[in-house]
This record gives C-alpha cells, sequence and structure tokens, in this order.
C-alpha cells in the first residue's frame, strides 16, 4: 500500500478543507453522553473536558486506487527503439489498461450515538473527482480499535456525511446550540492532523457567519483560531460544555499551514442535515426557482435602492415556484417570511431552510414599488439536474452501485444505472425510450473506442431488452457461456435515433 501524500484538502486563496489521520491515544471511557460544568471564570486546564471528549473523536482513513501518471520515454543517445518500446510498455497494465496504485487519505470525525453512527465531512470520503466515493473506509477509535464504515449519506453543498460502524455502548457527544454562540467564547478542536493522532488545540471563535470564496450558497461559517489543519476535516469545534459547536472543514492559509483562520460548518445548520442523512439517506431542501445576484453597488445605484439590501432576480425557473407566484426578472426581493435578505443571510440561505410546501409571504420591489406576494416552496432538485448534466456514477443518495452494476462495469466497462424519472426529464428523453443511463465509460474499454458516452441510454444487449443492471450483468452472462467475446448494444443518444454497437467484453 503506498501513502498518498496528497491529503483531502480545500484551500481558500488558498482555503484549505482538511484532512489526515493516525492512531491515537487515551482509553474509552462508559458509554453516555458527555455533561460537563463550565467553571465560572476561564479554565486553567482544558484537561478534564478533553479526557471527556476525545474518546469520541476518531482517525478516519480511506483507500482508492489511482491511475499513475504515465509519460511516453524519452529517446537518449545510444538507446535503441526496441529499449524505448519496452520502457513505454513497462509503463502500461495488461491489455494496455492504465496503471493504477492504491493511495491513502486522512481526516476526523465524531461519533454522535452509542450505536455507532459517525459525523464528517464529505470531502474526506469523497475520491479525487470530488464526485465519486473511495473504494474503503477504515475508522479509528482513541484505543486503536478499527472498524469498517459504510455510507449511510452524503451531502456535497453543505460538505457533510454520515457514517455507520458496528459497534454498541461507544463514547459519544452531542450537538450544542451553535446560535447562542459569541464572538470570544472559547472553543476547542479536537482531530488528527497530519495523521500525528489524537491532537487538541484550543483559541476563541472569532467570527460568525463567514460566507469564503469556494463555500456554498448555504455557509455560514464559525470562524476560530483555534489551530486546525490537514487532517481535523470532519472534526468536531466544542464549546466548554462539552457541545460539539461546529464541524471543522476548512482554513484560510497562503502556505497550507494554520495561521489562524479555519472555519467550522455551524451545528444549528449541520444537524438538520446529519438527521435527514440519517432518516432517509438524502438531504431535502427548500427551492423558489431563481437565479439572483447580490445587490452590488452600480447595480443598487441604477434602481435607486440601498447596497447590501435583497437580491435581484436575473432568472426565473419556467413554471417553477417563482414563476407561479408572480415573480419576474427584474424584482427585487428584499425579504422572505419575515426575514431580510443580506449578504449574511442570504435568498438561498432563507428559502433552502424553510420547509418544502410552506406558503411564505415574499417582499418584492417592482418598478420602485414595494409588494408583497406568496409563494409555495418547492423541492430543490439534485446538483445534476439543475446543472443539466448527465447522472453521476453513484446516483443521487450517494450509496452503494445497484446490483448487477459492478459485473457490467467489469465485463463491458460501462457503469450502469437505471433511467429513473428524474433522469429522463434531466436528459430530455421522451417515455417512449427504456432501457439504462450510462453513468460512465471506461477511457480503455471497447465501449469508449465505439464512441459510448456518459448519458448514452443502452436500450438492449444482444437484442435483449435491458432495464436494470441486473439484467444487462445477466445478458452479458449468457453471452459468455455461449462462448462469445462480444455483445450487441442498441444504444440512443438524446432525441437522435437508436443504432447498434459491437462491444468486446473485458
Amino acid at each position: 500500500m503506498m501513502f498518498d501524500a496528497t491529503l483531502p484538502l480545500r484551500v481558500l486563496g488558498l482555503a484549505i478543507v482538511l484532512g489526515s489521520a493516525a492512531g491515537a491515544q487515551v482509553a474509552a471511557p462508559a458509554a453516555g453522553p458527555v455533561i460537563y460544568e463550565p467553571p465560572a471564570v476561564a479554565p486553567r486546564s482544558f484537561a478534564d473536558l478533553t479526557a471527556k471528549l476525545q474518546p469520541a473523536v476518531v482517525n478516519i482513513s480511506t483507500t482508492q486506487r489511482v491511475e499513475v501518471g504515465r509519460s511516453f520515454p524519452r529517446f537518449g543517445p545510444g538507446q535503441s527503439l526496441e529499449e524505448l518500446f519496452r520502457r513505454f510498455q513497462e509503463q502500461q497494465g495488461e491489455g494496455g489498461e492504465p496503471v493504477t496504485r492504491e493511495a491513502n487519505s486522512l481526516g476526523s470525525g465524531f461519533i454522535i450515538s452509542p450505536d455507532g453512527y459517525i459525523v464528517t465531512n464529505n470531502h474526506v470520503i469523497s475520491g479525487r473527482d470530488g464526485q465519486s466515493l473511495v473504494d474503503s473506509i477504515t475508522v479509528t477509535l482513541s484505543d486503536r480499535r478499527e472498524f469498517k464504515a459504510r455510507v449511510i449519506g452524503r451531502d456535497q453543498l453543505s460538505d457533510l456525511a454520515l457514517l455507520k460502524i458496528e459497534g454498541k455502548d461507544l463514547p459519544f457527544v452531542q450537538f450544542g446550540n451553535s446560535r447562542s454562540v459569541r464572538v470570544g467564547d472559547w472553543a476547542l478542536a479536537i482531530g488528527n492532523p497530519f495523521g500525528l493522532g489524537g491532537t487538541v488545540t484550543a483559541g476563541i471563535v472569532s467570527a460568525l457567519h463567514r460566507n469564503i470564496s469556494g463555500g456554498g450558497a448555504y455557509d455560514r461559517y464559525i470562524q476560530t483560531d483555534a489551530s486546525i489543519n490537514q487532517g481535523n476535516s470532519g472534526g468536531p469545534l466544542f464549546d466548554l460544555n462539552g457541545n460539539v459547536i461546529g464541524v471543522n472543514t476548512a482554513i484560510f492559509s497562503p502556505t497550507g499551514g494554520n495561521v489562524g483562520v479555519g472555519f467550522a460548518i455551524p451545528a444549528e445548520l449541520a444537524q438538520p442535515v446529519i438527521e435527514q442523512l440519517r432518516s432517509s439517506g438524502r438531504v431535502k431542501r427548500g427551492y423558489l426557482g431563481v437565479q439572483i445576484q447580490p445587490m452590488s453597488e452600480p447595480i443598487a445605484a441604477s434602481l435607486g435602492l440601498p447596497k447590501d439590501r435583497g437580491e435581484i432576480v436575473a432568472g426565473v425557473e419556467p413554471n417553477g415556484p417563482a414563476a407561479r407566484a408572480g415573480i419576474r426578472q427584474g424584482d427585487v426581493i428584499v425579504s422572505v417570511a419575515g426575514q431580510d435578505v443580506s449578504p449574511d443571510n442570504t435568498l438561498s440561505f432563507i428559502v433552502a431552510n424553510t420547509p418544502i410546501g410552506t406558503r411564505v409571504p415574499i417582499q418584492l420591489i417592482r418598478g420602485g414599488e414595494r409588494q408583497t406576494i406568496t409563494a409555495t416552496i418547492g423541492e430543490r432538485p439534485n446538483e445534476a439536474v439543475l446543472a443539466g448534466q448527465p447522472p453521476s456514477e453513484e446516483g443521487e443518495r450517494g450509496n452503494a452501485p445497484e446490483a448487477g452494476a459492478e459485473a457490467a462495469r467489469q465485463s463491458l466497462g460501462l457503469t450502469l444505472q437505471t433511467l429513473t424519472p428524474e433522469i429522463r426529464q434531466q436528459l430530455r428523453l421522451p417515455e417512449s425510450v427504456q432501457g439504462l443511463v450510462i453513468a460512465r465509460v471506461n477511457p480503455s474499454s471497447s465501449a469508449a473506442e465505439q464512441g459510448l458516452q456518459r448519458g448514452d441510454i443502452v436500450i438492449s444487449i444482444n437484442q435483449r431488452p435491458v432495464r436494470t443492471p441486473q439484467e444487462a450483468a445477466a445478458a452479458v452472462a449468457e453471452a459468455r457461456k455461449a462462448g462469445r467475446d462480444t455483445v450487441l448494444l442498441l444504444v440512443q443518444r438524446g432525441a437522435g435515433p437508436s443504432r447498434f454497437v459491437g462491444v468486446k467484453l473485458r
């Protein structure tokens, strides 16, 4: 196994989203939520608090196969063409496939229940493309017990993920009330920076409601000067009551190391996301169906309005909640459900955190006149739908591929996914098209040579209709049993005509 020095990281400007880990120390105490009475004055030591909290903080290590970079050997003096070709072949796998190696990355997390639910960052368990899952996830407790973890759900927009290990009577911590946090309050960060093991750092809350470059539309980070580094990603930020007030996620650094500017997702945002992931494996958010722009000084001046108040509607989604309510392009939305729209409380944030189906009053300015309309909040589509992209390899929930998908991938070099109504809408396919959607194409496969692409629809294999990855795997197995090394795929791309493609089996 090779160690990958490129750890999960997000650097703003540089801002760094953290990852790392190693073995830790401290034996696990008896199970139960942490209850700690804070001192009336500034503590002389954090030792007692640390001893109670550290056993619930875990190291998360991941593995994935990554392609080794290849380059054609340079021709030097005295080298024959045969020697040059031999050296190039050494960089190829069997059958000319790319050479891969196993890479590790590290991060932190914390246990929130005695039966082993664990909170961490989504980027800690994501592949290098930021979308796919890593191949395996191992959780190490402070007493050095190791567990294989499975993903319950993950949310890219909030950069949160929920894992599960099979344990009982585990030490755990609880979310606190981050709304009561004030600038200047003590903050304690525990994690596994640089793979060193359990590490505790202390500081204060430096700022609240931070929006950072590279963050999401729904982020309002807690800023802290408690030392946070690579490997702290997904670890907890505690108050002096021992409650989790934030999930350490990013740092601002021109060097890649800690400079005293770290960011944590506040508990008030993290806890509802984690509860939804635990109950359904996915997160539902409110949706209005508008494209918005902040009120810059020139825009505000042109409309005769104060800046930093409200957001202007740049576009309205046809047949969306905003369109049905009568919102128009050029409207300036100044409040939703009684909450003022501002840089610290954006329209996206307000709507995303409003229950789906809620009827809300929206105050807007149109033509210099203030008026109020009522809209019903819809459910936000997944990001692929909003971006007009084909589906990702693992689907909306980010869980394991469907049954039969792995066999089809190995045989055809294609990752196939069930054609759901949502994907059909996404790809603008008529109801008459039935089959499997291609989520990924192995670039070394015969399918890639034949020009198949992500988003194509496989209608049949060997003139046998396929609707599930299992049916595709069965059709391939039948071809192998008949002694064939090639299968005939009927493929359709978009609204164009279908065509037959012969694909060699791997």
